[in-house]
């Protein structure tokens, strides 16, 4: 976020917080949210690596496209386990979840990623979409604490 944009925010009584701040999610709450959608970004790129359409991948799962897109997009209705298997169906291999599940990785989002910012307005509307680390919504300095412990893909 700009600096002028976050001064003018702030000074009209908003606080600018990452995701973590304001879901008080854990550090494992974030690092398992990082988890699935490494592995949600692992399926996409098994499955784009081989050609193959949503559609296709969904008949070596069993499954349905819309499903595969859910896997793909981590759904929150998509279990870190259904990602795994449905990894190694398309024919990743050990190794393969371990690099996408490295630290190293995790450190370095696609670049497409890199400084992406949303900022949820008074009228609950958000711009852009990014990450969940570079997540910022403001919010009323009274409003610090007052939030639920919930996010979607938890």
């Amino acid at each position: 976020m700009r600096a002028a944009k976050r001064k003018k925010l702030e000074g009209s009584g908003w606080r600018v917080a990452d995701a973590r701040e304001f879901l008080n999610l854990s550090h494992a709450e974030v690092q398992f949210v990082e988890v699935k959608l490494a592995l949600a970004r692992l399926l996409r790129k098994l499955r784009t690596g081989r050609r193959l359409t949503q559609m296709e991948l969904a008949e070596r799962l069993g499954s349905s496209q819309s499903r595969v897109a859910k896997l793909e997009a981590g759904d929150p209705s998509v279990s870190v386990d259904l990602l795994v298997r449905s990894a190694l169906a398309a024919g990743a291999t050990r190794k393969d979840l371990a690099q996408a599940l490295s630290s190293k990785r995790r450190q370095h989002p696609p670049r497409h990623l890199l400084n992406r910012r949303e900022v949820v307005g008074e009228d609950g509307g958000c711009s852009g979409r990014g990450d969940i680390s570079n997540l910022q919504v403001p919010q009323p300095a009274e409003a610090r604490g007052n939030h639920p412990r919930s996010h979607p893909l938890l």
